[in-house]
Formats: C-alpha cells, sequence, structure tokens
C-alpha cells in the first residue's frame, strides 16, 4: 500500500505549489510524490516538532489508516477507503453529494 500523502506532494512541487494542489499534481512522478512511488520520500519533509516526535513515539491507540484536513484546522481520520473518499468529498471538495472519487494510479 503506497503512502499517498499529499503533503510529501506538496513538499516535492516546492515554490510551484499556489496552494491548490491538482489530481494532475498527484499523478506527476516526482521522488516526493506518494502516490506514485513505493516507500518514503528521499528525505523529510519537514523538521518535526516534541510533540511530533512525542507523538509518534506515544501514538493514539486506533485503527484508522486514512485522514484528511477538515478545513478548521484538524483532520478527520478513517478506518476503511469507502470513508476516506466521502471525507475528501465533504472536507476538500465541497460536495456533499454520493459522487465517486477516484484516486490517481
Amino acid at each position: 500500500m503506497r503512502l499517498q500523502t499529499d503533503p510529501t506532494v506538496i513538499y516535492g512541487l516546492g515554490e510551484r505549489f499556489d496552494g491548490n494542489l491538482r489530481a494532475s499534481d498527484l499523478r506527476t512522478d516526482m521522488p516526493y510524490n506518494t502516490y506514485t512511488r513505493d516507500g518514503l520520500p528521499p528525505t523529510p519533509i519537514t523538521m518535526p516538532g516534541a510533540a511530533s516526535i512525542h507523538a509518534v513515539l506515544h501514538p493514539d491507540k486506533g485503527d484508522a489508516l486514512y485522514f484528511v484536513a477538515n478545513g478548521n484546522g484538524g483532520h478527520y481520520f478513517s478506518r476503511t477507503l469507502k470513508e476516506h473518499e466521502s471525507a475528501v468529498q465533504k472536507f476538500q471538495l465541497g460536495n456533499t453529494a454520493s459522487q465517486p472519487l477516484s484516486i490517481p494510479e
């Protein structure tokens, strides 16, 4: 299962990122694109703070595999791909209809 996380793609885009992550960005192969490449990016994408390091060493219990920014500075966590796709529709695409979301391959 690929990591498929938007922050790595945004990091890889660098100054080209204009605040709007597009499906074409997710399909463009580059070293930091975890949608097109297996494994982790070649380097860290940020310098973690003490709270981040503590969270990694002492994770909360749970079974969520997916997350999406909720638009309020937080995140929505999902256990299944179907639930995640619905959350992406709601929080990122502003669509509450049951329209299918296509994940780039």
